[in-house]
């Protein structure tokens, strides 16, 4: 299969940027879209010229680590697929495909397709932890938790932090990513200690890292590519609303 590509090229971030034509030809369509930008790199390297700059590292869709634009959607069109997911069957022989970086104030670009991400670390440090004993792994059985709610902190848990809900609000709001880890915890018997000043905690890092408000839009929820659900929004704000109460 043949394509043409269309991507974002940028050195550094002083530096302005600009989309490049690429002749992505004789791609199977079994590969991945990770592996295409591998072959094209690799004919890249043998002329002698800068090979693409994109962030991967487990390529099965559990890292979270791969995270492009690709025809304006984050992850690329299929519903609930990581890029490294996305295989080249699902465009058309012949077809231009665009590919942009993750684009937020939040996600300061570093080169081409990367982009730093750090600030959802910082939101995690903020409050994404729960005060136990250290020591030998407690009984598994040793706190009961009740199957809706286990259930419930397992689907926020699914959460893999790639960014896709951000580039693809407008407001570039990172409330489904902390709402997640925030409720993955707070539904948790063992995440009540903390559970008040987690949410003013993880909330003030948010903002303070210059991700926008959450207006509603469901933008983030329908290009995740675990879909977390908006419900753990809801969730977020009325444990921020009580916190600030107390």
């Amino acid at each position: 299969m043949n394509y043409t590509l269309k991507v974002w090229r940028q050195a550094r971030p002083s530096e302005k940027g600009k989309l490049v034509s690429y002749s992505a030809h004789g791609i199977s369509s079994e590969a991945s879209f990770l592996e295409m930008l591998d072959i094209v790199n690799e004919r890249l390297l043998e002329k002698g010229e800068e090979p693409i700059a994109f962030d991967h590292d487990c390529r099965e869709g559990i890292c979270g680590m791969c995270g492009s634009v690709v025809n304006g959607y984050a992850h690329g069109h299929q519903r609930g697929t990581t890029l490294c997911q996305l295989h080249m069957r699902e465009f058309s022989d012949g077809s231009t495909i665009i590919i942009e970086p993750l684009r937020a104030k939040a996600f300061p670009l570093i080169k081409d397709l990367v982009v730093d991400r750090s600030a959802f670390d910082k939101i995690i440090a903020a409050g994404g932890f729960i005060s136990i004993r250290a020591g030998s792994a407690p009984d598994g059985n040793a706190i009961p938790v009740a199957k809706e709610m286990a259930e419930r902190a397992m689907d926020a848990a699914a959460c893999i932090g790639c960014g896709a809900c951000v580039a693809a609000c407008p407001n570039a709001s990172a409330m489904l990513f902390t709402s997640a880890k925030l409720a993955q915890l707070g539904l948790l018997p063992q995440g009540q200690v903390e559970r008040d000043s987690r949410a003013r905690e993880m909330v003030r890092a948010m903002e303070d890292a210059g991700f926008g408000a959450c207006s509603n839009h469901g933008e983030c929820e329908a290009v995740c590519p675990k879909e977390i659900s908006t419900n753990f929004i809801a969730f977020l704000n009325r444990d921020f609303i009580v916190s600030s109460m107390k």
